[in-house]
């Protein structure tokens, strides 16, 4: 029986986001595929902001980043297996679309700047003040819910 990647005495090949199929473990694989879709999903950001990019292109990419933000999807999250399927696939596919269409230099110019950004060292310190701005804006909430309830 082949092992996850192999088959028919193909090790290697390419998929979408440039993804090398090989005898690696699933979950491996799919982290790889998580980390290029985030890459190349801040990459269209610039791409689309990039004055080479075709007209079109910069239309389908605000699209596809206004409906990844959205409160509104095409199936309702809340019905089970189906909910999800729009985020898991429509939305790869959309990005996958747009970095196929998109100008080789723009997309080389643009992964550059994506790679730049999500490299940039996190500060513990700015999560530790946006954590305790959630908690005192939680508590003051509260306190508020809690006065207006007694009266």
């Amino acid at each position: 029986m082949p092992k996850f990647g192999v088959e028919m005495g193909r090790t290697h090949g390419r998929g979408p986001f440039g993804i090398t199929v090989n005898p690696m473990s699933p979950f491996t694989t799919a982290k790889d595929w998580a980390r290029r879709i985030k890459r190349d999903a801040v990459a269209v950001y610039f791409a689309a902001r990039d004055a080479r990019t075709p007209a079109y292109l910069r239309i389908l990419a605000v699209a596809i980043a206004a409906y990844a933000l959205s409160p509104i999807d095409l199936i309702p999250d809340f019905i089970p297996v189906l909910g999800y399927l729009d985020d898991v696939l429509l939305l790869p596919l959309g990005i996958w679309l747009v970095v196929r269409l998109l100008p080789v230099p723009v997309l080389q110019e643009s992964r550059a700047k994506a790679d730049a950004v999500l490299e940039r060292p996190r500060s513990m310190a700015a999560a530790g003040v946006v954590v305790a701005l959630w908690v005192v804006g939680a508590g003051l909430v509260g306190y508020w819910l809690l006065q207006r309830a007694g009266t």
